[in-house]
C-alpha cells in the first residue's frame, strides 16, 4: 500500500508538504505502476499542438444499460408487464413527463434536452462506445477507434496545461474493460485514471473481478506515496525527479517504458503545481457546496450498486473541469437490472438525479455551463417486457440519452418510440450523431476533421455521425 509519511507544512507558494507529496505520487504511481502515464499524453499533446480550448465534457455512463421505459419514456398505457411499478410526472416541458423517482429532474427540465431514441448499440458490455461512438471492435487491425477524450487531448491539448486532457474516474465494468482508452493513437493518448476506490466504494461483479485480476495491478493510479520514499528524500523537485530517474531505470530494464525527459518534469510541474491535485480532494470543497450535492436521505449499497454518495462523482468532475481536464468519464453502477429492476431504480434513480442536476446548476451559477458540454447513457436499454425475475434484459435496439450544457438548445424532447418502447419511431439518433454534436461543442469540426491512424489512413471523428440539428 502507498502511504503519505510525513508532518504537514506548507511552502512558501501556499503549497502544503503534503499536497506536494501526494500530488507528486501521482506521477510516481503513473511510472511505477502504470507502463504507459501523463509524461506520454504530454509529449503527444506538444506533437499536436494545435490549439488551447476552454471548452470541456463530462461523459456519465450509466454501467449496464439504464431503461428509459423506467425514466424517460414511461408507458402507463402499456401492459403492467411492460409499463412496469413507476408513475410519471410532470415536467417543466409541456406534455411530457418522467419517472416519479427523477423530481429534480423534472424541475429543471429545461436545463436538459432527452433523447428517447437512441439507436446503433453494438449490445456489448462495456461503455467503450459511449467514450467514442463506435464498437469495440471497429479498426482492431489498428489498433482500434480512440475514445473522444483521448482525441481531445490529441486536438486541444497543449503542453501547457495545468491539469490532464483527459481524466477517467470510472470504475466497474468500464475499468475491467479498460472503455477509456486511446486506440490506434496510442498510449500517449491514454486517459490519466486515479485511484478513487478510497472515495466511492464499488463492489463488482465475481466475473469482473476476475477480468481486473488477470489485467493486473495497472489500471489505476496511487494517490498516495510509498512509504520508503520519506519526505527529506524529496525536499524540492530536483529530489523528486532523481527519485523518478531511480524507477526510470528499473522500469527501462523490464522494457516497459522509455527514458523520462523533460515531459516527465513538466508532468511533476503540474501535479505539483496544487490545482490538480486540490481537485481530487473533495474535503477541500466548501461545506455548503458540498451539501448541494447530498441527499436528503442517505442511500444504502447493496450488492454491486454505488451508496448515496456517488453523487460527489458529480462534484468531482466539475472540481476537475475547473482544474482544467477537458474531458471527465464517471460511471454510475448497477444499471444491469436482470433482476429487480424496480428495487434497484429505487436506490440508482435518486442518485443520479440529485447529482446531475446539482452539476447542471453548479456549473450554470459559476458561469461555465455554456463551456461543459455533459452527456449522461448507457451501452444499450433494457427489454420492454419484464421478465420474470422482475428485471429488465439488455436490449441494444433503442435506448435513452440525457444531455445538457455546452450551449446546446436544450428544454426538449428528442425522438419517440413505440407503444412498449421497442423500437424508435420518430428521429432515431445514432451514438455518432451524439459525438458529432460534442466535437461540434468543443470547437471541433466532425464532419471535416480527421486524425491519421497507423496505416496512414485518415479516419473520421465520429464515422458516419452528424450534429444533432435540434440541438445545435
Amino acid at each position: 500500500m502507498w502511504k503519505v509519511v510525513g508532518q504537514k507544512y506548507r511552502h512558501c507558494d501556499g503549497i502544503s508538504r503534503r499536497d506536494f507529496v501526494r500530488a507528486g505520487a501521482l506521477t510516481f504511481g503513473g511510472l511505477a505502476l502504470a507502463p504507459l502515464g501523463l509524461p506520454q499524453l504530454l509529449r503527444a499533446e506538444a506533437a499536436a499542438g494545435i490549439r488551447q480550448s476552454n471548452k470541456a465534457v463530462i461523459i456519465v455512463h450509466l454501467d449496464g444499460g439504464p431503461p428509459q421505459q423506467d425514466m424517460i419514456d414511461l408507458k402507463p398505457a402499456a401492459p403492467a408487464e411492460i409499463r412496469g411499478e413507476f408513475t410519471s410526472i410532470p415536467t417543466r416541458l409541456a406534455g411530457f413527463q418522467i419517472c416519479e423517482l427523477l423530481p429534480l429532474m423534472a424541475a429543471h427540465a429545461d436545463k436538459f434536452a432527452f433523447i428517447r431514441s437512441l439507436v446503433g448499440s453494438a449490445g456489448a458490455h462495456d461503455a467503450f462506445q459511449c467514450q467514442s461512438g463506435f464498437p469495440a471492435k471497429d479498426l482492431n487491425n489498428v489498433g482500434g477507434r480512440p475514445a473522444l477524450g483521448s482525441v481531445i487531448a490529441k486536438l486541444q491539448g497543449t503542453t501547457a496545461d495545468a491539469a490532464p486532457a483527459f481524466v477517467d474516474v470510472m470504475q466497474g465494468r468500464p475499468l475491467v474493460r479498460n472503455s477509456a482508452r486511446p486506440g490506434f493513437l496510442g498510449p500517449s493518448y491514454q486517459a490519466f485514471r486515479p485511484e478513487t476506490s478510497q472515495l466511492f466504494a464499488r463492489e463488482l461483479e465475481t466475473g469482473m473481478k476476475g477480468e481486473l485480476a488477470r489485467r493486473g495491478e495497472n489500471h489505476a493510479t496511487s494517490l498516495s506515496l510509498n512509504a520508503d520514499l520519506s519526505l527529506g528524500r524529496i525536499d524540492d523537485r530536483r529530489q523528486l525527479l532523481a527519485g523518478l530517474d531511480r524507477y526510470r531505470r528499473e522500469i527501462d530494464r523490464s522494457g516497459m517504458m522509455g527514458a523520462i525527459d523533460n515531459f516527465s518534469q513538466q508532468a511533476v510541474g503540474i501535479l505539483t503545481s496544487g490545482k490538480f491535485a486540490h481537485a481530487l480532494e473533495l474535503d477541500r470543497e466548501p461545506a455548503a457546496s458540498r451539501r448541494r450535492y447530498e441527499l436528503e436521505s442517505p442511500i444504502e449499497q447493496v450488492g454491486t450498486s454505488d451508496t448515496g454518495f456517488a453523487t460527489n462523482k458529480f462534484l468531482l468532475a466539475r472540481r476537475l473541469i475547473e482544474a482544467g481536464v477537458r474531458c471527465v468519464s464517471l460511471t454510475l453502477a448497477d444499471y444491469d437490472t436482470h433482476s429487480g429492476n424496480f428495487d434497484r431504480l429505487r436506490r440508482l434513480l435518486p442518485v443520479l438525479d440529485k447529482g446531475l442536476t446539482a452539476l447542471v446548476s453548479d456549473l450554470d451559477e459559476r458561469g461555465l455551463l455554456d463551456d461543459v458540454t455533459i452527456v449522461v447513457w448507457g451501452e444499450f436499454g433494457r427489454t420492454p417486457k419484464i421478465n420474470k425475475n422482475a428485471g429488465r434484459d439488455h436490449w441494444p435496439g433503442v435506448g435513452p440519452a440525457i444531455l445538457a450544457g455546452g450551449g446546446l438548445r436544450v428544454g426538449q424532447v428528442i425522438g419517440a418510440t413505440d407503444k412498449t418502447a421497442s423500437v424508435a419511431v420518430e428521429r432515431p439518433v445514432h451514438y455518432q450523431d451524439v459525438m458529432a454534436t460534442v466535437y461540434q461543442r468543443l470547437g471541433i469540426d466532425p464532419v471535416h476533421t480527421t486524425i491519421q491512424d497507423p496505416s496512414g489512413r485518415p479516419q473520421y471523428l465520429a464515422g458516419e455521425g452528424e450534429a444533432i440539428g435540434e440541438l445545435v
